[in-house]
This record gives C-alpha cells, sequence and structure tokens, in this order.
C-alpha cells in the first residue's frame, strides 16, 4: 500500500501508479472519517453541521471516475453529496464549499502540474484549502492495511449532481462593477491552456457589448504537451495566435482555473509578478481599497514598495496559498498573491480565484480606459523597473535537503554589483541584496522539482542570477 502525503496543496500522484481507484478511495474515506469527528466534537467549528459535502473534477485523464469514487464513498458514510456535473473550475467548488454550508468538499485536480499527474484537494468549511493541520489528521486515517477494501454507496441517492458555477458566477460579478465592464467594448481574449476554464469568460460576458475570444479551449489531457500553468513559457500557442488577431487584453487561467495570468493583447507575456502588481494597484488606487496585503515571500518586491508608499500593511509568509487563507479571514485584510499567479480578495472566498481576478483586471482597463502596457509602464516609472523570472531545474529530491544546508552556510558576499543584505530560510533560502535584487532557491511541494526565483532591475541581470543559481546546484 502506499504511503499518501500531502504537499503544499492536496495530494498528488501519478496516474495508475500511486493515483488510483483504490488509493482515491482510502484518502476519502479518511476525510468523511475527519469531519464525521468533527461534526461530533463539541469542540469543533464543524460541530453539530449537516454532513453536506462538494465534490469536484478538472479535465485531467478519469478525473470523472475519481470523482465519482469519491463522491460514493463519502454517500456510504452518511455525507449528503453534491457531484459536479462537468469539469468545473476550483473556485467554483471552493465557493460552493462556504455557500452551501458544507463540512467540506474534495476537487479532483493537480492544477498545473504536468499531464500523468492528477491530485486530491481538500476544501475547508470556509471555502479554502486545508489547514496542514487538517490534513496531516486526514492523513493519519487513512487505513494503511494491504486488505483494505473502500466502503462504497449500496444506492446513490445522497449524491446530487449539481452545477455550481452559476452560484459563483454570479458572486464574482458583484465584486466589480459588472456594468461598467458591460459596456467598455473590450476585446478579450482567454487563453484556457486546455484547461477546465476554457469557455468561462464567455459565459461571464455573454450579455455584455464585449468580444471575447477563447484560445486553447479544447479539451486535451495532455494539456497541449505544456503544463498548464500560467507562465510565459507556455504562452507561445496563445501568444502567436493574438499576433493575427489582437485584443486589448488576453487573460490566462491554468488547468483548474484558480490561478491567472496575462498577455497584452498582441500576444506579449506578462509575468505574474506584473499581474500581481497591476491587480495592487488597480484595487487601491482605482478603487480605493485599503487594508493588509499579504504576499509569500518569492513574490516580487514591487509589491513592497506599493505598500510602503500607499502606507498598507503587509505581511509576509510561507509559500502556498494555505498560509495566505487565514490571513484573508482576518478583520482588515484587502488582498493575497503568491509568486505562481495566486491571488485571492477580501470579501470573497480566501481561496485563489483566477475567475474573479481576470474580471478585477477587465474592470481595471474599463476604467483607466488606457493600454496594459501603458499602466504597467505608469507602474514601473513610479516604483521602478521590476524584472522578474523562474528556473524549474530536475534535482533528486534526496539532495535537496544538504543543498539548502550548504547555501545556508556559504552565502554569497553580493549578489552581481550589491553586497548581501539578508539570507532568508523559512522555506527554500533567498539571498537579498542591499538594491533589493534577490535570488532564491526552493524546492517544489508538489513535483519532484527545484526552482530558482530571482528578481532584478533588467533582463540581464535577472539570467545572471538564475545562472548563479544553477552554478550553486552544482556545488
Amino acid at each position: 500500500m502506499v504511503n499518501i502525503k500531502f504537499g503544499t496543496d492536496g495530494w498528488r500522484a501519478v496516474i495508475a501508479d500511486e493515483f488510483t481507484f483504490t488509493n482515491v478511495a482510502r484518502v476519502a474515506q479518511a476525510a468523511a472519517d475527519h469531519w464525521q469527528g468533527a461534526v461530533e466534537n463539541p469542540a469543533s467549528p464543524l460541530f453539530g453541521r449537516a454532513l453536506k459535502v462538494v465534490v469536484g473534477y478538472d479535465r485531467r485523464f478519469l478525473s470523472e471516475r475519481f470523482a465519482r469514487i469519491t463522491a460514493e464513498v463519502f454517500s456510504a458514510r452518511g455525507y449528503h453529496v453534491f457531484l459536479t456535473p462537468e469539469a468545473t473550475p476550483t473556485p467554483c467548488v471552493s465557493f460552493a464549499v462556504k455557500n452551501l454550508g458544507a463540512v467540506g468538499g474534495v476537487m479532483i485536480t493537480a492544477s498545473h502540474n504536468p499531464p500523468q499527474f492528477n491530485g486530491f484537494k481538500l476544501k475547508s468549511h470556509f471555502g479554502g484549502s486545508s489547514s496542514p493541520a487538517e490534513c496531516q489528521a486526514v492523513e493519519k486515517l487513512i487505513d494503511p492495511s494491504p486488505d483494505f477494501v473502500p466502503l462504497v454507496a449500496s444506492r446513490r441517492s445522497h449524491i446530487l449532481t449539481e452545477d455550481l458555477r452559476p452560484a459563483h458566477f454570479a458572486a464574482i460579478k458583484k465584486l466589480v462593477d459588472f456594468k461598467l465592464i458591460a459596456k467598455s467594448k473590450l476585446r478579450v481574449a482567454h487563453d484556457a491552456l486546455f484547461g477546465v476554464g476554457a469557455g468561462v469568460f464567455e459565459t461571464l460576458l455573454a450579455q455584455t457589448n464585449c468580444t471575447v475570444t477563447t484560445l486553447n479551449g479544447a479539451h486535451d489531457v495532455l494539456f497541449g504537451g505544456i503544463c498548464p500553468e500560467p507562465s510565459p513559457k507556455n504562452y507561445r500557442l496563445g501568444g502567436a495566435q493574438l499576433k493575427n488577431n489582437p485584443h486589448d487584453i488576453c487573460l490566462v487561467t491554468d488547468g483548474d482555473a484558480d490561478r491567472i495570468g496575462a498577455m497584452d493583447g498582441r500576444g506579449n507575456p506578462l509575468t505574474n509578478q506584473q499581474v500581481i502588481a497591476l491587480l495592487l494597484h488597480h484595487l487601491v488606487a482605482n478603487r480605493g481599497g485599503r487594508g493588509v496585503v499579504t504576499k509569500t515571500f518569492n513574490t516580487t518586491a514591487m509589491v513592497d514598495k506599493m505598500c510602503a508608499a500607499w502606507n498598507l500593511p503587509l505581511v509576509e509568509v510561507g509559500i502556498g496559498f494555505r498560509f495566505i487563507a487565514p490571513e484573508l479571514m482576518k478583520p482588515g485584510a484587502l488582498f493575497g498573491a503568491e509568486e505562481s499567479g495566486s491571488v485571492g480578495f477580501a470579501n470573497h472566498i480566501p481561496e485563489r480565484d483566477g475567475l474573479a481576478a481576470g474580471l478585477f483586471l477587465l474592470e481595471m482597463l474599463a476604467l483607466q480606459k488606457i493600454s496594459l502596457n501603458q499602466i504597467w509602464a505608469n507602474l514601473e516609472q513610479y516604483f521602478g523597473p521590476h524584472c522578474y523570472a523562474r528556473f524549474d531545474a530536475h534535482y533528486p529530491v534526496e539532495k535537496r535537503a544538504a543543498l539548502m544546508e550548504r547555501l545556508k552556510a556559504s552565502p554569497p558576499a553580493k549578489l552581481l554589483r550589491s553586497p548581501l543584505a539578508k539570507v532568508e530560510s523559512r522555506d527554500g533560502v533567498k539571498y537579498v541584496a542591499e538594491d533589493s535584487t534577490w535570488v532564491m532557491l526552493r524546492g517544489s511541494g508538489t513535483e519532484p522539482v527545484l526552482r530558482i526565483y530571482a528578481e532584478a532591475k533588467t533582463e540581464t541581470d535577472v539570467q545572471k542570477l538564475l545562472n548563479l543559481g544553477r552554478k550553486w546546484l552544482l556545488g
């Protein structure tokens, strides 16, 4: 029997290797037992709740089958299960958990991982990803017996097939001035990266005078040969289409549509850091938002400068949206973001939502009535140039710990032309220079990959920092 461990956002594994029908049923039964115990525990925030759970799935190979098995296991435990009738964006499932008063939810997805992976994400009753403590509690309940036989429902009367998208779509429209967007005549492209977000913005903007074009929207379990991650390296197909058919903006969503990226209307990619800064600019400068901003510590330093200029409290947390979610639930929160294109908004669910983020970007363009590139140029003029890149290296997992210890023990005296200011090691190792240039190395929590992140004032310097990171990998 496979020893199942949750990573930074759920359990992910290779389909038919560790991610099998039996193992999915084992995890589902453990989650069902965990939430049932919480409902019966007077000290739990779930005490006395009805046993309701939401189950959704993405477009990956066999996701629908894995979701059905999950639903049947929960049903056999006495749960009323809300199962999506077709592949559905993760934010819709997260919103439904909170909106329906469920004790939790399960999303069958591996998000942006390579096509051979699938995953099992746990959503807690507040509509966000379950905490590390809750995931560990579920892990402890997974049956280790090689003779495990899943408890499957003998009848399916407790499984209700329900489209969760309309309620979520209505909610995110209320977050923005949708009437302004509706009359803006924006030409909107959406690169779905072959993921579950395909057609979403066509639906959201169907009764407006905006023009919407979906790119790479076919259902392809191989995702066109890419990892469905909103990263410039994956924008080649969509970018080529935009050069021949310009738009005002191209929104990009990942495989399960909870992350956001963007290109300009002619297919030139924006980094996720630019998108994060643009969203923060819009929330504060255009909408007058005030409150606490939370970011992971591999996110652009421009956020720090923006918060300082606008006198906004800034909280820096570890990597993974599970660290941002608790901050979004606190009074006075405004916005949360991490490097990967994951962003969340106060007064919504404490969860990354690529669809809500897309609407905020459209609202920004409708309000400012200048190009995306001009808005970014204005930000750089005020806060200075910030260039950012990431390199993913194949690196043996068993060598990670030794590498991190070596990096902490032997930091460089300077980064490029600037003396080193500090070394941070809360999740990986990050070197920060006095001029705000920085480079960071960290192992992925969902893949056998080591990531190198870098930020500097020029693209040339960013590449020099990435090359330094590659040399450090070699010792």
